[in-house]
């Protein structure tokens, strides 16, 4: 099965942890060694907490890689909880019949080894009488023996209590249930441990589920500008059609030329209008093609500016963004019958792109539904501006009695 890249970091992030923790106590009892010239470097007690390591190690391996997926993955929180609880019965279980820490004996401490050590070597043979005592340890032979006694007691003398010696030396077998601290700080470290495990699964598997997301937004985001460009071209390409079809019967040498124009409309549909940003002056030779290819048609009744800075800055802009507001500008403030103007400026300054166009207003026309006409591509450029600039944009429209103006404020980004 192919591991993906979220695993990878995902394990990486675990080996760390655990070789930190099995290298602690090697660093521990090192400087302790150091620190302490009596005290040498004990690799016994490196290994045993190396066992207790293990234990924990087991869990987490069986957490991690069985009971997590089951509920991060599968969300089945019954099944999950279940398993959690029998396996902290287990570990319950296991801490309470083992030794403590893995250090030592459970019933043994080291009074009760050391007293073991000087019985195994009092009675061995050829030693009564003659051990090695301490400084405070008492002699043998000034401790009283009880008489009539099946076997060999030493009775303690005045002041001292320890136990039987039946107690210091139970049998062996399964010995009993204890619940110490060391237990419970065990527990502790266990469920801790468990959500430990479980914080860094939810964060890597939010981590992939956001990246997937925002790659899913982008794609739908992609998906919708394709399709509303494909609803503003034919737009488009409808109306420069009509115009040249009215030019063919009244002038067609005028006619010729709006087709090569219009030819140089088409280039840029075919090779600008699937990019992301195209520079602005691109977009600024456009429009004036289009305003071009209008003026051919129209009389001198008609009067059309187009203002621009002499020099643009090197920024990108969408490509086919403007043109919609300059086809309703022809689309409802020319007449053939009365004069009628278009007046176009297009500026740059604190690096936002200002686009104002005003025309003059004709009375809309009512088709054949009985319904006014209004602006095709308007609804489509402001929700193309939406998934563009969010709220990152300025969009003003203002009517008058005979006069309609647009104001749009884009932020320039550099072109790539």
């Amino acid at each position: 099965m192919k591991i993906t890249k979220r695993e990878w970091k995902e394990n990486l992030v675990y080996l760390v942890l655990w070789l930190m923790m099995f290298i602690a106590p090697v660093i521990t009892t090192y400087v302790r060694s150091i620190a302490d010239s009596h005290l040498s470097f004990q690799w016994h007690e490196v290994i045993d907490v190396w066992r207790l390591y293990a234990v924990y190690l087991v869990i987490f391996v069986v957490h991690n890689y069985l009971l997590a997926p089951i509920l991060i993955y599968r969300n089945k929180k019954a099944l999950y909880f279940t398993s959690i609880t029998l396996m902290l019965v287990a570990f319950i279980l296991y801490q309470c019949q083992s030794k403590p820490m893995g250090f030592g004996d459970r019933h043994h401490g080291p009074r009760d080894r050391m007293m073991h050590d000087k019985e195994v070597a009092f009675n061995a043979p050829g030693m009564h009488g003659e051990m090695m005592f301490g400084e405070n340890d008492v002699p043998m032979d000034a401790i009283p023996f009880e008489e009539g006694a099946d076997t060999l007691a030493m009775a303690p003398p005045e002041g001292m209590h320890h136990p039987p010696f039946d107690e210091r030396h139970k049998p062996e077998g399964m010995p009993p249930l204890h619940m110490g601290l060391e237990n419970v700080f065990s527990i502790i470290v266990f469920l801790l441990m468990l959500g430990m495990n479980l914080g860094i699964k939810l964060y890597f598997k939010m981590d992939e589920d956001a990246k997937g997301m925002k790659e899913l937004e982008k794609r739908s985001l992609e998906q919708q500008l394709a399709y509303l460009k494909y609803q503003i071209n034919p737009h488009f390409f409808m109306n420069t059609l009509n115009n040249i079809h009215a030019l063919v019967d009244i002038n067609p040498e005028k006619a010729k030329e709006t087709i090569l124009i219009l030819s140089k409309i088409m280039r840029h549909v075919l090779y600008e209008g699937d990019k992301s940003q195209i520079p602005i002056q691109r977009e600024i030779d456009f429009l004036n093609n289009y305003i071009d290819l209008m003026k051919i048609r129209y009389s001198d009744k008609v009067s059309i500016t187009l203002e621009q800075p002499d020099r643009m800055p090197d920024a990108g802009i969408p490509p086919l963004l403007l043109i919609t507001f300059v086809e309703n500008a022809f689309k409802h403030g020319v007449s053939y019958q009365n004069e009628s103007f278009i007046f176009i400026k297009i500026s740059v300054d604190d690096n936002r792109l200002k686009f104002f166009c005003r025309n003059s207003r004709q009375p809309k026309k009512e088709n054949s539904l009985g319904k006014t006409e209004g602006g095709v591509g308007l609804a489509n450029i402001k929700q193309r501006l939406n998934l563009l600039y969010g709220e990152n944009y300025t969009l003003d429209f203002e009517e008058g009695d005979d006069t309609y103006e647009v104001l749009l404020l884009l932020p320039l980004t550099p072109h790539p």
